[in-house]
């Protein structure tokens, strides 16, 4: 019963940290190489990383559901009727779209060879994230929804790719590219989350096979269960507290944690 115990808690622990860390810049696939390599509780278990991965989809949906809503509705409006007025939200899905390309592509072509495990590795890009935060900490942009065109979709999209690398914040990575080609923090942010939804769920479909076949499900499926539901309250709980940071224009503090992190993980890994 201790064991289970012990197995449970881990589960919980690693479910809680993909959570807080997914929405935030700070880059939730390097905190789980950090954990696995410092502390000895990681797991290479690809189904076990698509149930938080799904976790932190359904956080992201929730808070984005009137957006999602809206965007579907009107885009779907358009297509059929070509109402003017919901143009905007019909480019913008398509723009979208065109920003998840990139990081599916390659993805799909590269991801064995740039999805490296590797603390040494984690510990300089987290570096490299605090650098970008850094950089954009203090931009104030005027693109809004409607201004955003297929160069900057693009852009974005490449950043998405980047963050594939471990110690790359997906939302850091994301982020920093729309404020960076002047995007309003509001737009940038909304943009960057719109975008993990087709990525996550391409990714969930693609891997479903690995949840049907794998062989620890009987015997772990209560943890899996609870890593999955505390991924969901704590990435709900996490991007909400980051929409707060991103209104005020505290990306500064999340800068200088990746440096500390990062700089800690290589004088002491």
């Amino acid at each position: 019963m201790e064991f289970d115990l012990i197995i449970l808690l881990k589960y919980l622990f690693l479910g809680a940290l993909q959570g807080i860390t997914e929405p935030i810049p700070i880059s939730s696939s390097g905190h789980l190489v950090l954990a696995q390599h410092f502390m000895g509780i990681g797991t290479d278990n690809l189904s076990f990383e698509l149930l938080v991965n799904a976790g932190s989809l359904i956080a992201v949906l929730l808070i984005y559901k009137e957006d999602i809503l809206r965007l579907a509705k009107n885009g779907i409006s358009f297509a059929f009727t070509r109402q003017e007025e919901h143009k905007k939200d019909f480019r913008f899905i398509m723009y979208l779209i065109l920003a998840t390309i990139p990081a599916g592509v390659i993805g799909v072509l590269l991801a064995d060879k740039i999805s490296v495990k590797n603390v040494y590795v984690t510990g300089a890009t987290l570096i490299i994230t605090g650098i970008a935060l850094f950089l954009i900490r203090n931009l104030r942009g005027r693109k809004r929804d409607g201004d955003i065109g297929i160069k900057d979709a693009l852009i974005v999209g490449f950043a998405q790719a980047v963050a594939l690398v471990p110690g790359i914040s997906r939302s850091g990575a994301t982020i920093v590219a729309a404020m960076g080609i002047g995007m309003r923090p509001a737009t940038a942010l909304r943009f960057s989350f719109l975008m993990f939804i087709p990525v996550s769920v391409g990714g969930t479909l693609l891997s479903l096979t690995d949840l049907i076949n794998d062989e620890n499900l009987g015997e772990l499926l209560l943890p899996y269960m609870a890593a999955f539901f505390i991924s969901i309250v704590t990435s709900y709980i996490s991007l909400k507290w980051f929409m707060n940071i991103m209104a005020k224009g505290n990306l500064i503090y999340f800068s200088i944690y990746c440096f500390i992190v990062g700089t800690a993980v290589l004088i002491f890994a």
